[in-house]
C-alpha cells in the first residue's frame, strides 16, 4: 500500500509553530515571583514614524484635544505684554483725539496760539429768509430770471451788536425812496446821470440799513433789485463799476483805486464782487466802498471812518451781505 501523507497549509503550519514555541517557553521560564515597587521611568521620547508606514488617516469632525496648559512664566509675560499694549493703544487713541481738537478748534481757541482780535464784528445769528411756497431760489436752475422772490428788506445784512441805527436809511415801511440813496454820489450830475439810468432800467425796489459802530465806523448797505439777472448784470458791470474804479464817486471819495488786498478766496458762488478803497492822500476820513450782482439784485455796500476805515470789518460786511444775497 502506498503511504498517505497528511498535508498542512502554510497558515496551519505556521499556527502550529507558534504554539509550539510558547509552550517551550513556558516551561523554561521559572516562576513569577511578587515584584516590588519600581519607581516611575521617565516617558520615553516619542519613537520616529517609521517612513515606509502608511499614512495616518485624520477624521476632520474628530474633536480637536485640548491644547496644553502654560506654564506660569508664560502667562506673566502675556500679561505684562498685554498691559504694554493696552498703555500705547490708550496714549495712541489720546494723541490722535489731541490732534483731532486742536485741528478743529479756532485759533484763539488753542492755548499757546491766542492771538489779538482782528478787529471783527459781532453780527447776530444771520439766517436767509423763507422763500414762498412753491418759489425757487435766485440760483436754482428753474429760476431763469435769477429772481430773488423773498422779502427784499430781509436780505439786507443786520447791524452788528453795539451799533447805532441810522434812522435816515430806515425809509418809508422799509423802503428807501430812490433820491436818498442817489445822495449818496458826491457830484450833482452823478446824481442826476445815475437817476435817469435807474429809471431806464427799470428799478423796482431799494431797500437799505446803515449804522454807526463804536469806534466811529459809518456803514451804508443798498439792495438794488430789477426786473431779471440780466439787467441788473448790465446795470452793475456796463454802467456803475469798472475794474479799477467805480464809474461814479461817492461822497468822500475823489480819488478811488481796486482794492488789491481783498482776499479772492473769500468770493462767493455766483455773486460778482467789485471791491474798492480811496487812495492816498485822503482826507479827514478814508471811504471804502463794493458793488455786488446777484440775480435780479445789486448791491452798494459803503464804510467810512475817520482816519482809516478798516479792512477786516469791511471784508466781513461784504461776504456777509454776499451770503444772503446767494
Amino acid at each position: 500500500m502506498t503511504e498517505q501523507t497528511e498535508q498542512t497549509t502554510p497558515v496551519e503550519q505556521a499556527e502550529h509553530t507558534e504554539d509550539i514555541e510558547q509552550v517551550e517557553q513556558a516551561e523554561q521560564a521559572p516562576p513569577a515571583e511578587p515584584q516590588a515597587a519600581v519607581p516611575p521611568v521617565p516617558e520615553a521620547p516619542p519613537a520616529v514614524a517609521d517612513p515606509l508606514a502608511p499614512p495616518v488617516t485624520v477624521d476632520p469632525l474628530a474633536p480637536l484635544a485640548p491644547p496644553a496648559p502654560r506654564v506660569k512664566k508664560d502667562r506673566r509675560v502675556l500679561r505684562a505684554v498685554l498691559r504694554w499694549t493696552a498703555a500705547v493703544v490708550v496714549f495712541g487713541a489720546v494723541g490722535t483725539s489731541a490732534a483731532y481738537g486742536i485741528t478743529r478748534m479756532e485759533r484763539t481757541d488753542v492755548p499757546g496760539l491766542a492771538t489779538e482780535a482782528d478787529g471783527r464784528w459781532d453780527y447776530p445769528t444771520i439766517s436767509k429768509p423763507p422763500l414762498p411756497s412753491g418759489s425757487p431760489a435766485p440760483f436754482a436752475d428753474a429760476n431763469k430770471a435769477g429772481a430773488h422772490y423773498a422779502d427784499l428788506r430781509k436780505l439786507v445784512l443786520p447791524a452788528p451788536k453795539g451799533a447805532k441805527a441810522d434812522a435816515a436809511l430806515r425809509g418809508a415801511d422799509g423802503w428807501l425812496a430812490k433820491k436818498t440813496f442817489l445822495a449818496q454820489f458826491a457830484e450833482k450830475s452823478d446824481r442826476e446821470t445815475v437817476d435817469q439810468l435807474l429809471t431806464d432800467y427799470g428799478v423796482r425796489h431799494i431797500a437799505a440799513r446803515g449804522w454807526t459802530t463804536q469806534d466811529g465806523t459809518h456803514t451804508r448797505i443798498y439792495l438794488l433789485q430789477f426786473n431779471t439777472a440780466a439787467v441788473a448784470d448790465e446795470v452793475i458791470t456796463t454802467k456803475l463799476a469798472n475794474y479799477d474804479s467805480p464809474q461814479y464817486a461817492v461822497r468822500g471819495a475823489a480819488l478811488t483805486e481796486r482794492d488789491e488786498k481783498f482776499p479772492e478766496r473769500a468770493a462767493v458762488d455766483e455773486i460778482t464782487r467789485f471791491a474798492y478803497t480811496e487812495s492816498k492822500p485822503y482826507g479827514a476820513e478814508q471811504v471804502r466802498q463794493a458793488y455786488l450782482s446777484a440775480g435780479d439784485t445789486l448791491a452798494l455796500i459803503v464804510q467810512s471812518r475817520k482816519g482809516t476805515a478798516q479792512a477786516v470789518p469791511f471784508q466781513q460786511t461784504v461776504i456777509l451781505q454776499s451770503q444772503l444775497l446767494g
